[in-house]
């Protein structure tokens, strides 16, 4: 019988499962990716969460499955989407909180997947492919959260349903990490209160929707981080993965708010409806200007927008969001420098924008340009050479022991983010910037 880790055993061990920098250095560079939420949701097209949300039965939305036969379904085509919005990964839900996968899984109890259904497909091997040739790096959703399982909201009460839905979710997380080649991105989800068995599950859906359930058992948790991404990380040693486990994972991610650098990487992620992660048509779309703030002010706080769309039943990525997709890369062909192996500062973000740095440049962001007078940044250690805006037009500046003032004229800004390179005599560094 194995010996039981005392907490600071545990702590320590957990920390060893951390990626070193190095082996972040592409994930933290690539500042933009793309999130795919797709399953049976996309049919009654009212969200991901509907079959929760609207208290369907477990075997009437199964039923869901026998309609679900994505005839338009192009992995490349996605992957194409991808690359010309400037994104450098893509992050699909393999299997959401209904249990549907989109994998062939011998673990799925009552084999709820696409493969033994009537799409008789497995849509992850022709997903991995297919980013993979466009040069993306390749992520996994996954949610061990099943909601055909009350063992996880109820362990105690539940325990041998607990444990038969830990058993699948163990067996899915090996099956995923096993069949589909290298893997860069593994996305958990699924409250991570209870995978420590602390008690208490908070959701936010939509427009403000919040419930929140009581979760009796307080003991050890039964889902064993350790254990779990142990086998991950011998499975897939240098998969990037985020802190939804009950771990602290390798990186932060929040959900629609946009953060600031603490010392750790950190992901937002953000729809590009206001509404809905799933397919709902009649979600209002976000604006170019409010899908580039996203990305500018994720960047100047040093972290990655991961920004999700919702396909169609049919497998199309719906037109208006694959056209919006496709005007943020065109921004991006022409300012990705100032986002793309950015580090974030030195200059705090403020209401005007923020800024990025990369050697000697410091990377300007004016998303909303002052009322009256120049923007003002603090006072900086090195010497300001030459400004310009990286769409060529002019950019005077004066820098003073009080600080920069950087004016741009009028016909020479952007309504999007107007983007000034500041030329300094040296590299730049987080400390550049004096209070």
């Amino acid at each position: 019988m194995a010996r039981s880790l005392s907490k600071a055993q545990e702590a320590a061990a957990l920390k060893k499962l951390l990626l070193p920098a190095q082996d972040m250095r592409w994930w933290r560079e690539a500042r933009f990716g793309l999130f795919i939420h797709w399953g049976l949701y996309a049919i009654p097209g009212r969200g991901e969460w509907v079959q929760f949300t609207e208290k369907i039965d477990v075997d009437e939305y199964a039923k869901l499955a026998g309609q679900f036969k994505p005839t338009r379904f192009d992995a490349d085509e996605w992957a194409s989407i991808a690359t010309e919005a400037g994104m450098k990964y893509t992050v699909l839900t393999t299997r959401h909180h209904d249990g549907f996968c989109l994998f062939d899984s011998p673990s799925s109890v009552g084999n709820f997947t696409s493969v033994k259904t009537a799409a008789r497909r497995d849509f992850i091997a022709e997903y991995v492919p297919a980013v993979r040739r466009a040069g993306l790096g390749v992520g996994f959703y996954y949610s061990p959260l099943d909601w055909r399982f009350p063992g996880y909201f109820f362990p105690e009460m539940y325990r041998a349903n607990a444990l038969a839905l830990k058993k699948q979710c163990y067996g899915q997380v090996r099956e995923l990490l096993s069949n589909y080649g290298p893997i860069d991105v593994l996305w958990y989800d699924g409250g991570e209160d209870f995978w420590l068995g602390l008690g208490g599950l908070e959701y936010g859906h939509g427009k403000g929707w919040h419930t929140r359930y009581p979760a009796p058992y307080t003991g050890p948790g039964l889902w064993e981080p350790l254990k779990l991404n142990t086998m991950v990380r011998k499975l897939q040693p240098k998969v990037v993965i985020n802190a939804r486990s009950g771990w602290e994972g390798d990186f932060d991610s929040s959900e629609g708010v946009v953060g600031q650098s603490r010392g750790r990487p950190w992901e937002t992620c953000m729809t590009i409806v206001k509404g809905g992660w799933g397919f709902m048509p009649d979600c209002e779309l976000r604006t170019l200007k409010e899908c580039v703030d996203i990305l500018v002010q994720s960047a100047c706080g040093d972290g990655n927008l991961l920004l999700n769309v919702g396909p169609m039943p049919d497998g199309r990525i719906e037109p208006r969001q694959a056209s919006r997709l496709r005007e943020i890369g065109q921004w991006l062909a022409d300012n990705g420098r100032s986002v793309y192996a950015t580090t974030g500062g030195p200059v705090p973000r403020g209401d005007w924008g923020g800024t990025t740095f990369a050697g000697k440049s410091l990377f300007v962001h004016v998303l909303n340009w002052p009322a009256r007078g120049p923007v003002k940044l603090p006072r900086l250690t090195g010497q300001i050479l030459a400004a310009r805006t990286l769409s060529a037009g002019p950019a005077a500046f004066q820098q003073t022991a009080r600080g920069v003032e950087i004016s741009v004229p009028p016909r020479a800004r952007s309504p999007i983010d107007t983007v000034i390179e500041l030329r300094m005599d040296r590299t730049v560094t987080r400390k550049m910037a004096i209070k």
